[in-house]
This record gives structure tokens, C-alpha cells and sequence, in this order.
């Protein structure tokens, strides 16, 4: 891998949701990614939107990053087109090597794993153990709810409000591959 290319870590969905858009984004943010010259860190299976971003990523020439835990080896089979695949004793294990791996953070449209990843993400930064971008590619809207869930959060007081700037939306896969770039101090280079 790349030392000098940026490591772009995606969490989204092991499924392709109901709307054909949520997967076109991916393919399209893939695509970006590569085109950047960033690499994917993700959750190292095939299905869904994992899959879409991972395989766009290499068929557009960028490197790809799987972290598996060795139980969903048998169950999220390892993309073939990953240039580097490392196997974890368990979810924990796994996430916590993509935090440490990634330089950014894109969160796609996913379920309850994404959540949780989402969450960690966000809980880390506003710790101030993590001090990287966290980007929601809120394709047709899909982080809406979420969105409100923080900020009900802000405004019942469990939150401090400065928890809703760690983050920002970004409605198409082009402005999020932006929003990165300018992030990481790299707008000139794509």
C-alpha cells in the first residue's frame, strides 16, 4: 500500500437497501476515491454496498484494504481484488484497526454495523482520541433521521453542540470525495 496516498475508511451496509441509488453512489464514490489517488481501508466482504465501493475502487486503479474478522470470512467472503486483506479474531479487533488505519471516514447507507461504526467514529472525535474527517454521504436523504437523532440529543443535554460540527453531509458522492480532499488539505491535488 501507498504510504503517501490518504486512506479512506468506508463503512456502509453488507446489503444494497431497497433503493438502486444507494448502490450507484457507492459505485460513484468509489470511483472518486481512485480517481483521487486516495485508498480504501473497509469491512473487507463482498456483499452490498461494501462490495460496490470496494470493487469500483480497484476496477478505477485504487487500492483496497480489507479488514475481516475471521468469523464473517466464511460469511462476507474476501473480495478478490483486494491488494491487502487482514483477518481479525473479532468485530472489536477489526474496528479498531480501521480507526487506527484510516485518515478519513465516509459513512454510506447501512444498518445496525454502520451505526455502530458511525457512532464509534463520532464518539472517539468528540473524545478527542480521533482527529480525522467524518463525511455522510446522505444519498437521497438516507442520514435525515439520524441528523435529528443528534440533535435531539444536543437539545435534551447529553450532548454538547459542538458534537454536531465533527461531522458533515454531503448529498452526492462527488461532494464527499470534496469534502475529504478539503478536509485532509488536499483540494489541489484532484
Amino acid at each position: 500500500m501507498d504510504k503517501k496516498s490518504p486512506l479512506i475508511c468506508v463503512f456502509c451496509g453488507s446489503s444494497f437497501g431497497v433503493d438502486p441509488a444507494y448502490a450507484e453512489a457507492a459505485k460513484a464514490f468509489g470511483r472518486g476515491i481512485a480517481a483521487r489517488g486516495f485508498s480504501l481501508v473497509f469491512g473487507g466482504g463482498t456483499p452490498g454496498l461494501m462490495g460496490a465501493v470496494s470493487r469500483s475502487v480497484h476496477e478505477s486503479g485504487g487500492c483496497v484494504t480489507g479488514v475481516l474478522p475471521e468469523f464473517l470470512r466464511w460469511v462476507e467472503r474476501p473480495a478478490e481484488w483486494e491488494q491487502n486483506l487482514i483477518i481479525t479474531p473479532d468485530l472489536q479487533l477489526r474496528k479498531t484497526r480501521m480507526l487506527a488505519m484510516a485518515d478519513a471516514f465516509v459513512v454510506l447507507p447501512g444498518g445496525a454495523g454502520t451505526m455502530d461504526e458511525f457512532f464509534e467514529v463520532i464518539t472517539s472525535t468528540q473524545l478527542k482520541v480521533l482527529n480525522k474527517p467524518i463525511i455522510l454521504l446522505n444519498t437521497k436523504g438516507f442520514f435525515a433521521p439520524l441528523e435529528a437523532l443528534l440533535r435531539h440529543l444536543v437539545q435534551q443535554g447529553f450532548a454538547k453542540p459542538f458534537m454536531l460540527e465533527l461531522y458533515r453531509c454531503a448529498d452526492t458522492p462527488e461532494a464527499a470525495v470534496d469534502m475529504v480532499a478539503e478536509r485532509l488539505g488536499l483540494l489541489a491535488s484532484g
